[in-house]
């Protein structure tokens, strides 16, 4: 490990137990700060009413007011996570209400970067809608060290991840793609414990200038990016205890394994690759059967660079 990352691990690691709520509430008055969570849902019912019940129970009371705006943005769900999220008390919008004149493409990054047009916040959250067992200090950590120190731009949550009922195994595309390609070729990213979790929140004023792959490429693709745009002192991790979700099976995380890999590709070449399609294989009735499906290849460009989002902010200002 790089001796600057050491450092970085020292100066850049905490845990949510860090700062308290009041500590952290007073720093957000001082600093006339506003926050917006931002909860990307795509049939997520089982669980996301649960998160926006425990947010607004802790996080956007009168005594202790640090969220100031909580968002589900839904991207096309087939079950009530629209009607569960908004009878929890969150505002709901869909995908394509936003930014109608250009379609929306399948994908998580999609919605991050359109949930820049829906919230007004000049710190962002995103927690993912699938997490059970939530707990608020999800969102007061990782917020946390944006509220209390100017020269933090981004944050990420790291935790442990348990597999089913086996502590430690979550996370398999972090240790076979995203963390052998940050370690090779970033290796200023290497303290990263979880540089693809779901959990993490940034200013919006870099959030903004950074391009957004659509697909599961997202986390990986704001890291480096922020990396280069702000540099690694501007980013920091804090611990927020364990994240129980709902796992992939196996040809889904080879999708997600092969969006990454593409992810970084185009950031170490910025160029295209030759065919990028994943090829899997299922047992059918006559043996193995391949499906092969498209790699995401799509980027939004950053959000300071869209009409709508420059108009909006005049307007704002006015």
């Amino acid at each position: 490990m790089l001796d600057e990352v050491e450092r970085w691990l020292e100066h850049r690691s905490w845990s949510a137990d860090d700062r308290p709520l009041d500590h952290l509430l007073a720093a957000k008055r001082h600093t006339a700060t506003s926050v917006s969570v931002v909860l990307p849902a795509l049939n997520e019912e089982a669980t996301v009413g649960e998160i926006v019940a425990a947010i607004r129970r802790e996080l956007m009371t009168e005594d202790m007011p640090l969220v100031d705006e909580l968002l589900v943005l839904d991207s096309g769900s087939t079950d009530r996570t629209a009607e569960v999220a908004a009878a929890a008390g969150a505002t709901v919008v869909h995908r394509d209400t936003l930014l109608p004149r250009l379609p929306a493409l399948p994908g998580k990054g999609e919605v991050l970067w359109r949930s820049l047009l829906a919230t007004s916040g000049d710190i962002v959250c995103f927690i993912d809608a699938d997490l059970r067992e939530f707990d608020a200090r999800f969102v007061s950590g990782i917020v946390g060290p944006l509220l209390t120190d100017p020269g933090v731009q981004l944050v990420k949550g790291m935790y442990d991840r348990p597999l089913r009922d086996t502590a430690g195994q979550g996370g398999r595309v972090t240790e076979l793609v995203a963390r052998p390609l940050l370690n090779l070729h970033w290796p200023r990213l290497a303290g990263f414990v979880q540089p693809l979790g779901g959990e993490y929140a940034a200013r919006r004023s870099l959030l903004e200038r950074l391009p957004f792959p659509v697909g599961y490429g997202v986390e990986l693709g704001l890291l480096v990016d922020a990396l280069h745009t702000v540099g690694l002192d501007a980013l920091a991790q804090v611990d927020i205890g364990v994240r129980k979700h709902r796992h992939q099976d196996g040809k889904a995380l080879g999708r997600m394994a092969a969006a990454i890999y593409r992810t970084a590709q185009l950031r170490l070449a910025r160029g295209h690759l030759v065919r990028p399609r994943l090829t899997q294989f299922e047992r059918g009735e006559n043996g193995f059967e391949p499906r092969t499906t498209a790699v995401d290849t799509e980027e939004r460009p950053p959000m300071v660079e869209i009409p709508e989002y420059a108009e909006r902010g005049r307007h704002s200002v006015a």
